[in-house]
């Protein structure tokens, strides 16, 4: 009776307006005293000190930081450019050329809202002034924007092995594959679409040379030497990813300031305010969610979840199937920090006594968290776009990006029923 009581509290607080960090800590902390009364006072600090003491975390803000750094560059428009440049003999390459880029600025930033205003400040306006259509022009964006999730360095990968204690730079390294797949899955269907109705995507009347085309390479090698600097010191054991994030928020600093001189002192402590203070809210939910999780554990609810759904007899993928679509419901209302932080104590010890790999439960988790970041209310890509394309209302937006999550649902199910998919490449390392 007490998890009821303890989960209504949580419900409510959430539903009166209170920060989701608070709400996860008083609830929490309501659940430890009645669990142990006045000694709820001394587990609930040493929960959240002991989770926020995690060497990993460090990471978190340095990543942010390198993903603020670049965003104050012009690197989201040039790989834009290159893009439309490459990809130009294609039907609807500017939405296909929108995926690429987002692809390869989530290489570099890691946080999928920083993808979104970048690269569709510039694409978005591009292809509404060539004729695309405003569903098509939308729904690659937002849709595509949420690669910075999957493909490293990702901030979600980083709180979920903090959480969880699997390695961050083999997360890091199994978010590689699915984030081609995913990233080739949403390419084709925009082809898909365009040629089943053309009225879409006119023909592009532009002709670029071999020498334009390598030319607009000259804008973003800084960014790709910075990707092989960061992963390939992680991958080759150089540095641990703590290490390589500081390796790419100084590479970041360096690139905004001697490479495109487009960072004055006044941005600088603009970028190192919004980074503390995004990092700052990150690291509130991860420690709260740490009391409430550590008073689940107390009263035993993972276990009692995974004798009872073990005993019903289901097949595993049956299970597994149920779990991913509460995590997209979850999803549609709690934010993807919280629910990694929150789920995670709760549904692991389900997954590994169906005998999954917590590691590839990282890579299907964050798989759910991109459907999650692009469907209302709290899908924070489409406040992203609305607010750097503000000729776009918000329903638009969410109707556009429907066909795609229909996309991201199967890639998902595809990753949910072939594990082995997310799993080779770490296992070569």
């Amino acid at each position: 009776m007490d998890p009821v009581i303890v989960l209504v509290v949580l419900v409510v607080l959430i539903t009166i307006g209170f920060p989701i960090f608070l709400a996860l800590g008083l609830s929490g902390l309501v659940g430890l005293y009645m669990a142990r009364g006045s000694l709820a006072f001394f587990f609930a600090p040493s929960s959240l000190f002991g989770q926020l003491n995690a060497f990993e975390l460090i990471a978190l803000p340095l990543f942010i930081l390198m993903g603020n750094f670049l965003g104050a560059t012009p690197v989201g428009s040039s790989l834009f450019t290159a893009a439309v440049r490459w990809l130009n003999w294609l039907r609807g390459s500017l939405a296909i050329s929108s995926v690429g880029a987002s692809a390869m600025f989530g290489a570099v930033s890691g946080v999928s809202l920083a993808g979104v205003a970048a690269v569709g400040s510039i694409a978005v306006p591009q292809m509404l002034q060539r004729g695309y259509s405003r569903s098509l022009a939308a729904g690659a964006v937002v849709s595509a924007g949420a690669l910075a999730m999957l493909i490293p360095p990702s901030v979600p990968f980083i709180i979920y092995g903090a959480v969880s204690s699997v390695s961050v730079a083999d997360l890091f390294i199994g978010g590689i594959v699915p984030g081609i797949v995913l990233a080739l899955a949403l390419s084709l269907f925009i082809y898909i679409r365009v040629r089943l109705n053309p009225a879409e995507a006119p023909a592009s009347e532009e002709h670029f040379t071999w020498r334009q085309r390598w030319a607009s390479l000259a804008n973003i090698w800084h960014a790709g030497l910075l990707v092989v600097a960061v992963l390939g010191s992680i991958y080759s054991g150089l540095a641990t990813p703590s290490e390589a994030a500081g390796i790419g928020a100084a590479g970041a600093f360096l690139i905004a300031t001697l490479v495109f001189r487009s960072l004055s002192w006044r941005r600088f402590l603009e970028i190192l305010a919004t980074t503390a203070r995004i990092s700052g809210a990150i690291l509130l939910i991860i420690g709260c969610a740490k009391i409430f999780g550590d008073y689940l554990n107390m009263v035993r609810v993972p276990q009692l979840l995974t004798e009872a759904l073990t005993a019903t007899g289901l097949p595993a993928w049956a299970i597994l199937v149920a779990v991913m679509l509460l995590l997209i419901l979850l999803g549609m209302i709690v934010d993807a920090v919280s629910l990694i932080v929150v789920t995670t104590p709760v549904l692991l010890p389900l997954i590994t006594a169906l005998g999954y790999d917590p590691l590839w439960f990282g890579i299907v988790m964050v798989l759910n968290l991109e459907i999650a970041v692009v469907t209302p209310p709290v899908g924070l890509n489409l406040y992203a776009l609305r607010g750097v394309c503000p000729e776009l209302s918000v329903e638009e937006i969410i109707r556009s990006a429907l066909p795609f999550v229909a996309v991201q649902f199967l890639v998902l199910m595809l990753f949910v029923f072939f594990p082995g998919l997310s799993l080779w490449l770490p296992g070569l390392m």
